[in-house]
């Protein structure tokens, strides 16, 4: 008959290899799981106006998810179905061009960019390729509109574990009070620093990506370039991941603007791009973000540009909270050293 600390060592064993299956059986829906907890800690100010106004938590959250819907996926549909358009009206668009890159057409100051253009048509058939894309992409805008099975059963769980965090939050709160091994105000420490971070991950990087991007394409648009909402979109993708950027967007465009001699026009989108686009991001963030982020650029570079390629997308929020948690924990564990040091 095992004794009772020999009872004990088990039961914490098995416990924990538990807690381990379970977190294993969850991983699948970690994005979900993440992006309901993101929309959770966004709805919140607004779901308790709601719950004092209808007096029923089921329906208040109901509403919540609702309102986060219609936000969600009507301007979603519209963006995919606006960019399956543009982007095959953009690949026709390049098709022509290329089909007329020729030594004495394109470039003629420039012999060296012209040969290689030359032989970039001869060896690589770019416009069979652009013409194949731009084919499949009117073809099949339907079927994109429409998306993935898994996204679509990604989205339809993050609304419905979005309603349960909503309605059961306290109760949930409760239930991790009790079995975290921290003090209460640790707890509320720890819990307020991953809001903060996800605030401060989620309003200033995507607001800010939003704005470039959308200051990107108003720019395109206002220089007759094509497809002004594809390139938009795209610049402000770019502008969420850290070392890339509407740059990359925005540049070769200037370039070929120049090439066709538009020297006006590719002076004014690179003033803008180098100027406006760029420096929105030093007077927006800091405004949006403030002190919330509390965390290193490097530490924040690697939060974000690790979580993306550990969880993908929803890296972009869980990777700077792993970190800003950890740090949180490691100063719980740094004062309770030091006050065993002291004792």
């Amino acid at each position: 008959m095992p004794g009772r600390p020999q009872v004990t060592r088990l039961v914490v064993l098995a416990a924990a290899a538990g807690a381990a299956l379970s977190a294993y059986l969850a991983l699948p829906f970690l994005p979900a799981l993440t992006w309901a907890l993101v929309l959770a800690i966004v709805l919140l100010p607004l779901h308790r106006g709601l719950e004092r106004r209808l007096r029923n938590r089921s329906a208040a959250a109901l509403a919540s998810v609702a309102i986060a819907a219609i936000l969600i996926c009507l301007p979603l549909a519209f963006v995919v179905r606006q960019l399956a358009g543009e982007a095959a009206r953009g690949a026709g668009y390049v098709e022509g061009i290329i089909r007329q890159w020729g030594e004495v057409e394109i470039a003629p100051d420039y012999p060296g960019i012209a040969r290689f253009l030359s032989w970039l048509t001869d060896n690589l058939n770019p416009a069979g390729t652009f013409a194949t894309l731009g084919g499949w992409l009117t073809d099949h805008s339907a079927s994109l509109l429409r998306g993935s099975i898994g996204q679509v059963v990604t989205l339809v769980l993050t609304f419905y574990l979005l309603f349960y965090f909503l309605r059961d939050r306290e109760r949930a709160l409760a239930a991790l009070e009790r079995l975290s091994p921290f003090e209460p105000q640790e707890n509320r420490q720890i819990r307020t620093r991953f809001a903060e971070t996800v605030h401060a991950t989620l309003v200033g990087t995507v607001l800010v990506a939003a704005v470039q991007g959308t200051l990107g394409g108003l720019m395109f648009w206002w220089l007759g370039l094509p497809t002004p909402v594809f390139w938009g979109l795209v610049m402000g993708l770019l502008a969420i991941v850290p070392v890339l950027g509407a740059f990359v967007v925005w540049v070769p465009a200037a370039i070929y603007l120049a090439f066709e001699g538009r020297w006006l026009d590719a002076a004014l989108l690179a003033g803008w791009g180098g100027v406006i686009i760029a420096g929105i991001d030093n007077l927006l963030y800091p405004m949006l973000v403030g002190n919330k982020l509390k965390l290193h650029t490097v530490l924040a570079f690697i939060g974000a540009v690790g979580g993306i390629l550990v969880f993908g997308a929803s890296g972009l929020v869980l990777g700077p909270a792993v970190i800003a948690v950890t740090l949180t924990l490691i100063g719980f564990a740094r004062q309770r050293l030091d006050s065993e040091t002291e004792g």
